[in-house]
C-alpha cells in the first residue's frame, strides 16, 4: 500500500510538471511562403543567406536533418549511411540551387510518393500530434538555407 500511495504522490507531482512544459513552449517562428517556378524555388527563404558548414551539420545531426538515414555523403569519418535515395556526391554538378531548393523544402512536388519529408513545408499541412511541435516546419529557413549552402559545395 505504501507503495501505491507513493506511486500516486509522484503522479500528483509530475503532472503540473509536464503540463507546464507545454505551457512554456515557445511560438513558431514566422512561416516564409515561397514560390514555386519551373520546378525550382529560385529565391531564398524569407531572403537569408545560407552557411555551408552549418548546412553539413544539419544535414548530419539526427534530429534534424539526418539526411545520413537515406543518402550517401562525402564526409570523412563516416560509417553508416543509407541507400534508399540518391547519392549526394556532385549533387552541384546536376541541379541548381533553385532546383535543390525545392527538393529539400517539398520535393512532394516532384515526387508525390517521395518518403523524403518536405523540410519546410506549409506548417498548416503537416500533422503534428505533439503541441511543442504544432506550427512548426522540419527545419528552420534559416537552417534549409544553410543546408542549400552545403548542397552546393557538393560538385
Amino acid at each position: 500500500m505504501k507503495t501505491v500511495n507513493t506511486l500516486l504522490c509522484l503522479l500528483c507531482v509530475s503532472v503540473p510538471v509536464l503540463a507546464s512544459d507545454d505551457a512554456a513552449v515557445q511560438p513558431p517562428e514566422p512561416y516564409c511562403k515561397w514560390e514555386m517556378v519551373n520546378y525550382s524555388i529560385p529565391e531564398p527563404l524569407c531572403g537569408l543567406k545560407g552557411d555551408a558548414a552549418n548546412g553539413q551539420k544539419v544535414m548530419l545531426d539526427s534530429a534534424r536533418g539526418n539526411c545520413l538515414a537515406c543518402h550517401q555523403l562525402p564526409v570523412d569519418g563516416v560509417e553508416a549511411y543509407g541507400t534508399i535515395a540518391p547519392p549526394l556526391a556532385g549533387i552541384a554538378n546536376r541541379l541548381s540551387e533553385a532546383q535543390l531548393r525545392l527538393r529539400v523544402v517539398d520535393t512532394r512536388h516532384l515526387n508525390p510518393n517521395s518518403i523524403m519529408p518536405g523540410f519546410y513545408r506549409d506548417p498548416s499541412l503537416i500533422n503534428r500530434p505533439a503541441v511543442k511541435y504544432a506550427g512548426r516546419t522540419f527545419l528552420s529557413a534559416q537552417n534549409v538555407e544553410d543546408v542549400i549552402a552545403y548542397l552546393e559545395t557538393l560538385k
